[in-house]
């Protein structure tokens, strides 16, 4: 489908749903006729002439309010009809505000024609009226210069007009696919927040169960100690979960919801630590002069980095450094010892985690790579820091 019927189509769709005037839409064809008339009518009065020239000037109307009010009559059907009265009335000299139904023309062609070659060619009729009309009559009569001009100048502005509608068709299909892909990036935001702190929690609360039911029995103490700490995931994660209802209300409540910052890693490391992980935590540069937006994705990265850890190389020895300098913020998280094997539909399901990483690394412009290592698996993530300083 060209730009000009889907420019049609929209106007028409504006015209139908949003009750504005029809000086704003594509109904402004029909105006045309009207026009038409009243140059006939002018005629008429100020050039009293005879019956016959008279019903020439009464054939463009019928033309244009053929054109007009039926949308599928094209208008180079019916340009030949309203020029050869104007031309023919022409021919005793009088009549003279009938040729306006060239300038007429040569708007409408320019802001209706489908396609620039067919309104250059009807526009081309337009502007030959004239020089037609010299053939007919005496051509010192006929000012046939400023006729050509005038209707030149409504011909570029009949392509203005249909320029500007066609800008209008484009923004819009933009607004709409901008809108579109802000929906799509806010579901996805959704997805790796729901999948950071809901998942994360939800694992380490049925690990602590799990492990709590194999000692039930046995040691009293550890299954107490064990659902102790699933309680104290479950309230984290509890907390988490209001955090980020909040921040998806934050704009309907006018205040912003607090999030996650780089200087809460050393927390969340003591609580990979206090679920049973070896991790140790390397920082250089102060956190604090991480910006939040940063802060939030390297706090949701290592959140993923140390769940995976402790999901798939809980007897390993995991590092989680921090550097930030020159600009940039790296962040290196490291596990070296054995690694427990998934099962195969774990292996062929989608990896969310780190399409999620990756996700906020890229949205930041900055790099993310992850993947196994000699002895262990290793994720690694660069992010520009625009008021981040040095160590």
């Amino acid at each position: 489908m060209d730009v000009a019927s889907e420019a049609a189509q929209y106007s028409g769709r504006v015209a139908g749903g949003s009750g504005r005037g029809w000086f704003e839409v594509d109904d402004l064809r029909r105006v045309v006729p009207f026009f038409s008339l009243a140059f006939a009518l002018v005629a008429a009065i100020t050039q009293p002439s005879s019956a016959a020239d008279l019903a020439l000037t009464a054939v463009p109307v019928a033309a244009w309010s053929l054109w007009a009010f039926a949308r599928n009559v094209p208008l180079a059907a019916v340009s030949v009809v309203i020029v050869v009265p104007v031309v023919v009335a022409q021919r005793s000299g009088e009549l003279e505000p009938v040729m306006f139904n060239a300038s007429l023309l040569a708007f409408a062609a320019a802001r209706w024609c489908p396609s620039l070659a067919e309104a250059a060619s009807l526009g081309l009729l337009a502007v030959a009226t004239p020089a037609l009309v010299a053939l007919v009559q005496d051509p010192m009569e006929v000012a046939g210069g400023l006729w050509a001009v005038s209707i030149v100048f409504l011909w570029l502005i009949g392509r203005a007009f249909a320029r500007q509608e066609q800008l209008v068709v484009e923004l819009e299909g933009t607004r709409r696919e901008l809108a579109q892909q802000t929906l799509l990036a806010e579901r996805r935001r959704i997805a790796r927040d729901v999948h950071d702190f809901v998942g994360h929690g939800l694992a380490a609360v049925m690990l602590q169960v799990t492990s709590a039911r194999h000692v039930l029995h046995r040691d009293s103490d550890a299954a107490e100690e064990a659902l102790r700490s699933a309680e104290d995931v479950g309230r984290r994660s509890m907390q988490e979960l209001r955090r980020t209802v909040m921040l998806l209300r934050s704009d309907e409540a006018g205040v912003g919801a607090p999030v996650p910052t780089a200087s809460e890693i050393p927390a969340l490391v003591d609580q990979a630590r206090a679920g049973g992980l070896a991790v140790e935590l390397h920082t250089r540069g102060d956190l604090s002069r991480i910006p939040p937006g940063v802060g939030l994705a390297l706090y949701r990265i290592a959140q993923e980095a140390l769940a995976n850890a402790a999901r798939h190389a809980p007897r390993a020895r995991t590092m989680l450094g921090l550097e930030l300098e020159h600009g940039r913020v790296a962040l290196l998280a490291e596990s070296s010892g054995p690694v427990v094997a998934g099962s195969a539909s774990e292996r062929e399901r989608p990896h969310y985690g780190l399409i999620g990483m990756q996700e906020r690394a890229m949205a930041l412009g900055g790099e993310f790579a992850a993947g196994p290592t000699d002895d262990g698996w290793q994720v690694r993530c660069e992010l520009p820091v625009e008021d981040g300083g040095g160590p």
